[in-house]
């Protein structure tokens, strides 16, 4: 750290970027002061930063193990084309070329290397390690994608179980895990098997607000709306099916109406898999046609929709392979296509796995696939839930809150539901539930007795399914409680209580039609992306002469921020986010020459006109961060404690929010009668600065209150 002034100078010094995301900071700070850590952070949430800052700012080498040849080979030419010291040792090398690495390594020359679970306890590796260990020294061991440990994660491999030698091999080496998704028992399995020391464990919100969630019936039509999709969409696609065959049909099949489209499933060669593969990462074709063998390794930030033509197997899986997108921080779209044909072929599925418990726990996560896909509640908070996160609902970014449904009080049927629990002595899971308050005569009931209670068949007035939807939307509000051991008993809880005791009430969404939406762009939002496409061709033509993907040299957002600002010199395009100082010396000329050149065409100035004030601007990844936390009822104080700024960026975030339309209360903030002398002080002295509004208001009013309602102003004027 010498070298550098702060954390946030290494950060902008290796990687380009200005501040960190939320949660990386701490992080950093603990894995500097050797600390096991388990981290569990979302897709495009940047764990991967977590280790490798540090990484370059320790002595010694960090081993990563990493599952996937492709994830190793995607990080590693990341980091290179940032200057960094960084390779892999896998089978798709030469032994020519592993003498050379390991050469490399013992010199120094090396940060971070990547191997897979299977080479790094290999006879012949570990011998390699203890001499690095013993010339320049082991700094971490970064066990990514740390979910493969637990046979209760959604991608258990047993040869990560044996990854806990590493610790009685070398006890004070300190270790970091990682991984996207973890519910609170994988997470005790994970630092269990990795003999974790008292790990801090760091768990981020799952919550991805740049994603758009929707679930769309599938039918004769959805082809035609998929097409549509894909034609609409500026960016990459990934889509899903279950079935090999099912991949080569839609692949076949997309290619005939002019899509450029590969197929990926474990029926291809390697070879082709791989090229297939690599012929997507570098823009060669715009859409993966897949079965769930692609994915993992993908580290694509600019993938714009992920569609699951067929309805994944679990909520894990669904929210990795949909995470896929967006990555960068810009919206994308997550849509499932469902039917119930689907869940047949998943249960196929799970009747040829040999193992009775595997079985029983995959069944369980069918059900809650079926829930979230047939759910009414906000998408986000059906997702959260699974992971354990509460989420108040009204995202305002998935089918169910931005198309909302007519709300019904369902507050005695509920009250009918959980009573009928509380008499079953909480023994019992949805299905038998519902067959007692219909009044089955079934075996099951008459064994038990329960024809005889009070609840026995005081449900017949609803249909099976508007039970279900009852009992699903109960368990997305936390209003009643489902086991997890792979036995669906439903438990009552405090908020349960409640509702019996007539102290809350349930409201319940009912399906409504959607109607689709129309995006509309001005002259100034077609000079930026006419730029932005330029910008594209040439990052493709110096990507495609390194043999790397086009995102390594710059991701589309750096490159939306290049045609939006429109840089003219080389300190202005190193201000850019995700311009370092060796990326700034490679390509900082040939980008500024490209720019230049556009706008001398187009007679630009440096900075874009002034939008159309009928175009409402997207929120950064950064004002969503601050949007969500605003949401969940925090201050604003609060808000830059968490996320470890100033709170003059917290209210400056806010106030980009609401000119933008976004929904941002601010009586929560300044009093209405502030409001009113603020808005008074505007309409004696104008808007355009703030300090004489301060003065008019005899500085007894707060520039950040100003700011806020000035904000509102702006926003109610330009209707």
């Amino acid at each position: 750290m010498a070298q550098f002034r702060s954390l946030e100078h290494a950060l902008k010094h290796f990687f380009g970027y200005d501040t960190f995301r939320p949660g990386q900071r701490q992080i950093v700070e603990q894995a500097l002061q050797n600390q096991d850590l388990l981290v569990v952070m979302p897709t495009g949430g940047g764990k991967s930063l977590c280790f490798q800052l540090p990484a370059l700012l320790k002595p010694g080498l960090t081993v990563v193990v990493s599952p996937l040849i492709a994830l190793m080979q995607d990080q590693v030419e990341a980091l290179q084309d940032n200057g960094i010291g960084a390779t892999f040792l896998n089978s798709s090398i030469s032994w020519a070329q592993v003498r050379s690495r390991e050469e490399a390594i013992l010199a120094g020359r090396v940060k971070l290397l990547y191997v897979a679970p299977e080479r790094l306890l290999g006879e012949k590796f570990l011998p390699f390690l203890d001499l690095v260990k013993h010339q320049i020294g082991i700094s971490r061991l970064a066990i990514d994608e740390a979910h493969c440990v637990s046979e209760w994660g959604h991608d258990f491999r047993p040869e990560y179980r044996q990854l806990q030698q590493l610790r009685q091999r070398y006890p004070n080496v300190p270790t970091i895990a990682l991984t996207a998704t973890a519910t609170s028992r994988v997470r005790e399995d994970i630092s269990q098997q990795l003999a974790l020391r008292q790990p801090t464990i760091h768990i981020a919100s799952f919550n991805r607000p740049n994603l758009y969630y929707e679930v769309r019936p599938k039918h004769k039509q959805s082809y035609s709306e998929l097409l549509q999709q894909i034609r609409t969409t500026d960016g990459s696609g990934i889509i899903y099916c279950l079935s090999r065959k099912k991949v080569d049909e839609l692949a076949f099949r997309l290619k005939q109406d002019g899509v450029k489209v590969l197929p990926y499933h474990a029926g291809l060669s390697d070879e082709e898999r791989s090229s297939n593969q690599t012929r997507f990462l570098r823009d060669d074709v715009q859409i993966m046609v897949a079965t769930i063998a692609f994915g993992m390794g993908i580290n694509k930030p600019d993938v714009r929709f992920v569609i699951h033509y067929d309805l994944p197997r679990n909520i894990e899986s669904y929210y990795q392979e949909a995470g896929r997108s967006g990555r960068d921080g810009e919206p994308a779209r997550c849509t499932i296509f469902f039917n119930y044909g689907d869940i047949k072929t998943i249960e196929f599925l799970i009747d040829q796995k040999s193992d009775e418990q595997e079985q029983r726990i995959a069944r369980q996560q069918l059900r809650r696939v079926i829930d979230y896909a047939e759910g009414t509640d906000c998408r986000r908070t059906i997702q959260l839930s699974y992971f354990g996160e509460r989420f108040a609902g009204n995202c305002g970014n998935c089918d169910n809150c931005c198309h909302p449904k007519p709300q019904e009080d369902w507050t005695i049927e509920a009250q009918k539901f959980l009573s009928c629990v509380a008499r079953c002595k909480e023994r019992f899971g949805i299905n038998y539930i519902i067959d007692v308050l219909r009044g089955a005569k079934n075996q099951k009931i008459a064994q038990n007795g329960h024809q005889e209670l009070s609840t026995y068949g005081i449900g017949k007035d609803k249909s099976a399914d508007e039970w279900k939807m009852l009992a699903r939307s109960l368990l997305h509000q936390n209003l009643v409680e489902q086991t997890a051991d792979g036995y669906s008993v439903l438990k009552l809880n405090d908020l349960s209580w409640q509702i019996l005791r007539r102290q809350r009430e349930v409201y319940l969404a009912v399906p409504a039609q959607q109607t689709p939406t129309l995006e509309y762009r001005d002259r100034a939002e077609a000079e930026v992306e006419m730029l932005l496409q330029r910008l594209r061709s040439l990052r493709k033509q110096l990507a495609d002469s390194q043999g790397v993907a086009p995102y390594v040299v710059f991701a589309d957002s750096t490159l939306k921020l290049m045609a939006q600002q429109r840089p003219q010199t080389l300190s202005e395009f190193g201000k850019i986010s995700g311009v370092g100082d060796y990326k700034l010396a490679q390509y900082g000329d040939i980008f500024l020459r490209e720019i230049q050149g556009y706008c001398q065409e187009h007679g630009l100035t440096a900075q874009p006109a002034v939008k159309n004030k009928s175009i409402t601007p997207q929120p950064t990844y950064t004002q969503l961060n601050t949007l969500e936390l605003y949401r969940q009822g925090f201050t604003v104080e609060e808000i830059a404690e968490k996320r470890n700024v100033r709170v003059t960026t917290i209210v400056n975030h806010l106030c980009e929010l609401i000119e933008i339309n976004q929904l941002v209360d601010i009586t929560q903030m300044v009093s209405p009668e502030r409001q009113l002398h603020i808005l008074e002080a505007i309409k004696a002295v104008g808007a355009d600065v703030l300090k004489p509004i301060y003065t008019h208001l005899g500085e007894q009013i707060s520039y950040e209150e100003i700011k806020l309602v000035r904000s509102w102003w702006r926003q109610q004027n330009r209707r």
